[in-house]
């Protein structure tokens, strides 16, 4: 986002985590920040932050590691999502949840057009020990890796526009994310009249 910190940029006058939060809040009973270190600038977001655990990167599997540890004693299950995909479904957490019961595994994630999106999935805290193991070892570092060496279910999602598990990583994709707000917008108010 040419210097700029992503998740503050504008889509429709609000911040696109702010287009998150909004739509997960309503699915968990807490809702925290993983970050790799705590700042300031997210402090008026009004969030726990949860810091990387580990020094080094250890990709999206520190800050999973970080919530287990956090919320493994209190929740049975920690659900993560990107905090840069403003059209998150709102019947996210109960899909997944229901999908991993139904398929008695610790571990559900979305896969959309027939490609696993890890990014967006739910973990049981049972995880913690193979969770640890993995960053340990220092083999592991993404989600899809390390859904291969457990067993983790896979949770289709149809396809809709805009697409739920799209990713504003540039000013192309905030501008196409704009035109989608947009055009929603527009379908609310020619329904309405």
């Amino acid at each position: 986002m040419i210097g700029r910190n992503k998740i503050f940029v504008s889509l429709d006058g609000r911040q696109l985590i702010q287009h998150v939060i909004d739509r997960i809040r309503p699915q968990v009973g807490v809702l925290a920040l993983s970050v790799e270190t705590p700042s300031a600038a997210l402090e008026a977001l009004g969030l726990l932050q949860l810091p990387d655990p580990q020094s080094g990167h250890h990709g999206p599997l520190g800050g999973l590691l970080s919530a287990l540890r956090h919320f493994g004693h209190s929740h049975d299950w920690v659900l993560v999502v990107p905090c840069d995909a403003p059209f998150l479904p709102l019947d996210l957490a109960a899909k997944l949840h229901n999908r991993a019961i139904e398929a008695d595994t610790p571990c559900a994630g979305v896969v959309y057009a027939g490609v696993p999106q890890p990014t967006f999935s739910i973990w049981h805290h049972s995880l913690l020990p193979d969770l640890e193991r993995a960053i340990g070892q220092g083999a592991l570092s993404g989600f899809k890796q390390f859904m291969r060496t457990i067993r983790a279910a896979e949770c289709p999602w149809p396809l809709a526009e805009p697409p739920p598990f799209f990713n504003v990583n540039d000013q192309v994709a905030l501008d196409q994310a704009s035109c989608w707000v947009q055009s929603r917008r527009e379908s609310a108010q020619s329904c309405s009249v």
